[in-house]
């Protein structure tokens, strides 16, 4: 039986942990954290658009822009094949990263604007 001074059970475990830690190339992972971001950016544009057509003022509309935001979240997930940590360093990138950034509400204000306020101004 190994103990714990017994040096093979020692190399097969430090070589096991080598393996277990998962190395990310930066330029892969800023290039994953720049798709969720177009997509989060794209998709706010869509749900002001969406909204200011619809005319969901006040809170409708920001129920609106987390319901839109939630989406994207999934998307992006299916998107990885629900396997995140293939992607990301860690679960929260994709799921809140941008999520509450006042980035992604502007243009979702915009459009909103652009679309509901200004055809009903006379």
């Amino acid at each position: 039986m190994a103990g714990h001074g017994d040096s093979s059970s020692s190399d097969k475990k430090s070589k096991e942990v080598v393996n277990d830690v998962s190395t990310f190339r930066a330029e892969n992972l800023q290039n994953n954290m720049k798709v969720v971001y177009y997509s989060r950016t794209f998709l706010s544009i869509i749900g002001g658009a969406i909204a200011g057509i619809l005319g969901l003022t006040g809170f409708m509309g920001f129920i609106l822009y987390f319901i839109v935001m939630a989406i994207t979240s999934i998307g992006l997930i299916a998107k990885a094949k629900f396997s995140l940590h293939s992607y990301f360093d860690c679960w929260n990138r994709i799921i809140l990263h941008g999520f509450l950034g006042g980035l992604m509400v502007k243009p979702f204000l915009l459009c909103f604007d652009l679309l509901y306020v200004f055809p009903n101004l006379q």
